[in-house]
C-alpha cells in the first residue's frame, strides 16, 4: 500500500509553535477526522494503506508530544457534529488539524465554522487529492 509520511503541520501555524524552555503551558491542538476515517486500514487500502486508525492516531499523539504539543484527537462521520466540536473546543485549544475527507470538497458549513471560532486551522489529507477520482475534481478546490 502507499507509504504515509508524517509531515509537520504545526510548524505551518503562526504563533502555535511550542518553545523549548517556555514556562507556558503546552499549546493544545484538536486534530479532527471527517466521514469514513475512521475505516481507515480496511477501506480501499491501495489508496489508504493499511495502516489502522488507531495506529495512526497513536504516531499523531506522539509526533505531538515530542513537538511539545497537547493533542486531542476526534472523528465524527457527521457534519453537525464536527461542526458543534469546533465551536464547543474554541477557546480551549490553540489550533486545529483538519482532516475532513470528502466534505474538505463540499461543506461550506465546516468552512464557516473554521472561520468563526478564528484559530489557525490547517487542511490535512491521507491520500494524494490530485491523483483521486475524477467525480472528486469536480468539486473544484477545498471549501475549508
Amino acid at each position: 500500500g502507499p507509504k504515509r509520511r508524517m509531515r509537520e503541520p504545526w510548524r505551518n501555524m503562526p504563533g502555535l509553535c511550542a518553545r523549548k524552555g517556555n514556562d507556558r503551558m503546552k499549546k493544545k491542538v484538536l486534530v479532527i477526522h471527517g466521514p469514513n476515517i475512521n475505516l481507515v486500514g480496511e477501506r480501499e487500502p491501495g489508496i489508504y494503506g493499511k495502516e489502522s486508525f488507531e495506529s495512526i492516531n497513536e504516531e499523531i499523539r506522539a509526533y505531538a508530544e515530542k513537538l511539545g504539543f497537547e493533542c486531542e484527537i476526534y472523528q465524527s462521520n457527521c457534519e453537525g457534529e464536527i461542526i458543534d466540536k469546533l465551536q464547543a473546543v474554541r477557546h480551549e485549544v490553540d489550533g486545529i488539524v483538519a482532516n475532513m475527507g470528502a466534505y474538505t470538497h463540499y461543506s461550506i458549513a465546516i468552512r464557516d465554522a473554521i472561520a468563526g471560532i478564528r484559530l489557525p486551522c490547517i487542511e490535512v489529507h491521507l491520500s494524494n487529492i490530485h491523483s483521486r477520482e475524477e467525480f472528486r475534481a469536480a468539486f473544484g478546490r477545498s471549501y475549508l
